[in-house]
This record gives C-alpha cells, sequence and structure tokens, in this order.
C-alpha cells in the first residue's frame, strides 16, 4: 500500500524549500527527501523543477 500523506496540498513554506535545497545538494534521491519532508515525490519533483535544484538520480 502506498503512504499517505496528510498534507494534501500545502503551499511550500521557505524552511521547507530551504530544506530540500540542502537534502538535493547532498545527494539524497527523490524517495529519501520525499520521506524525510513528508511529501509526495511528486510535490518535491515539481518544486524542484520550478526553483531549478537538480535532484540525484538513481542508479
Amino acid at each position: 500500500m502506498a503512504e499517505r500523506f496528510e498534507r494534501h496540498r500545502q503551499p511550500w513554506t521557505h524552511e521547507e524549500i530551504e530544506k530540500l535545497k540542502l537534502l538535493a545538494k547532498k545527494g539524497m534521491a527523490l524517495k529519501a527527501i520525499s520521506k524525510a519532508m513528508t511529501r509526495s515525490e511528486e510535490s518535491i519533483k515539481d518544486r524542484a523543477k520550478i526553483d531549478g535544484i537538480g535532484i540525484a538520480k538513481l542508479r
């Protein structure tokens, strides 16, 4: 069963954006960032694209 995120459609805070940048810079995978931030992978992907943040690809 897929994980449920209770924060559906919540706006991003400045702190969350900074945390996303930090985790992405560390080279964390999308799934790990998603779990750490309790947001969906899709939401994180969309936000990263808006802010021009590169997310590491799994190899």
